[in-house]
């Protein structure tokens, strides 16, 4: 009764939503609309092998595997749109009939995100109740996730595939919240094979289930009690995590090109930050750099010619170095968002709080790893911002 009552209001909730999206087809897009395109046109026009060194445009494949394989089963759709557009070759192909299918794609995809959110709504119990509809805490996550204005630009006028995989976050967050760590942890770690920027919160999910799923009882003061080690839970979770990364780098390992994949997966050479600045720590210090350069110049304590007029950010692979202050090397970010996430993960090691402390702690380590991390996405403050709405 009760789930039937639920979806009197959401489904027209996901009718909105879905033609609101139907209605932003025709508008701007990014240049992600031409990456996404050009990586259908390699996982369809050549052999896997070659998927992570075709180089015709500067839009590289640079996801994880699993992504790949999800543009190669979308271009056996796309061609019966306009086979034109899974061409190599044709560099910035924008006809009607592939923005079109670029655009239904992610519209389609959205599904998992919608079956994520009512997961949510479903499982995840709340302390508060209302009969009336605009009160209730199903109703207003609902709202707040589906219609979340930051996954709508992203997606459906930038242009990205985002929401399906928060949709695989959500259900893998439901899962810890009904008890299920395996299977939690089973998507999770697909999720890290489609997109690897979900590393940021690798850590929360590492620490909750060697403390609360691996490591069965207490001692009285709540302290770890070591003899309750379950060896078999922790080869368990080891060899799903194997396993996924086997099915999904395997391939890549016998044809010799892990360190291919590796390091189109991790460009350390694109700089500091993205050419979008994310406002988190390392753009003030960019923009303190820039500050005290023109300072220097002025004071003439600096000669314009040492200095450099290249942008310190982008999403092409360049080298840079900051004019005034050290310049920050990929081991430094490491070590400053370590530091930063430390205090959480001690937190749910000390002090296991259930489910919902790993959700908080998730977040924290989300937020850590966008405030401190190397060549930072502006849109990866959605980690945190969407699960922080279930937490709420």
């Amino acid at each position: 009764m009760a789930v039937s009552r639920m979806w009197s209001w959401l489904l027209p909730l996901v009718i909105g939503v879905t033609l609101f999206k139907c209605l932003l087809i025709p508008a701007y897009y990014s240049t992600d609309f031409e990456v996404h395109r050009n990586w259908m046109a390699i996982t369809y026009s050549l052999p896997m092998s070659k998927w992570y060194y075709e180089e015709t445009s500067r839009w590289r494949l640079d996801y994880p595997p699993f992504f790949a394989w999800l543009e190669y089963y979308l271009s056996y759709y796309a061609q019966f749109f306009d086979k034109e557009m899974l061409v190599v070759q044709n560099l910035n192909y924008t006809s009607d009939a592939t923005v079109l299918f670029q655009r239904l794609s992610v519209i389609v995809t959205d599904m998992v995100f919608i079956i994520g959110v009512v997961a949510c709504c479903q499982n995840i119990k709340r302390t508060k109740e209302s009969k009336e509809i605009l009160e209730k805490p199903d109703f207003i996550l609902a709202v707040l996730l589906l219609c979340n204005f930051g996954i709508l630009i992203v997606d459906h006028i930038h242009f990205q595939y985002n929401g399906f995989l928060f949709g695989m976050l959500f259900l893998s967050i439901v899962k810890m919240f009904k008890g299920r760590p395996v299977d939690s942890a089973l998507i999770f770690t697909i999720l890290m094979n489609f997109k690897h920027i979900f590393i940021y919160v690798a850590p929360a999910y590492g620490i909750y289930l060697l403390r609360s799923y691996c490591i069965a009882e207490n001692k009285p003061d709540g302290s770890v009690q070591w003899r309750s080690f379950n060896f078999l839970r922790f080869n368990v979770l080891a060899f799903i995590v194997c396993a996924v990364f086997a099915v999904s780098f395997g391939p890549f390992i016998v044809m010799g090109q892990l360190s291919q994949v590796l390091a189109r997966l991790f460009p350390f050479q694109r700089g500091l930050s993205h050419a979008y600045w994310a406002p988190n720590f390392w753009a003030q210090y960019n923009g303190a750099d820039k500050v005290l350069s023109i300072i220097g110049v002025k004071l003439q304590l600096l000669a314009p010619a040492n200095i450099s007029n290249a942008s310190m950010t982008g999403g092409l692979v360049q080298k840079y170095r900051h004019a005034v202050l050290p310049s920050v090397s990929p081991l430094a970010t490491l070590v400053c968002t370590l530091l930063s996430i430390t205090p959480a993960l001690c937190n749910i090691w000390l002090k296991p709080r259930g489910p919902r402390g790993f959700l908080q702690c998730l977040i924290l380590c989300a937020l850590g790893s966008f405030m401190f991390g190397w060549h930072v996405h502006e849109k990866a403050i959605l980690i945190s911002i969407l699960p922080l709405r279930i937490a709420n």
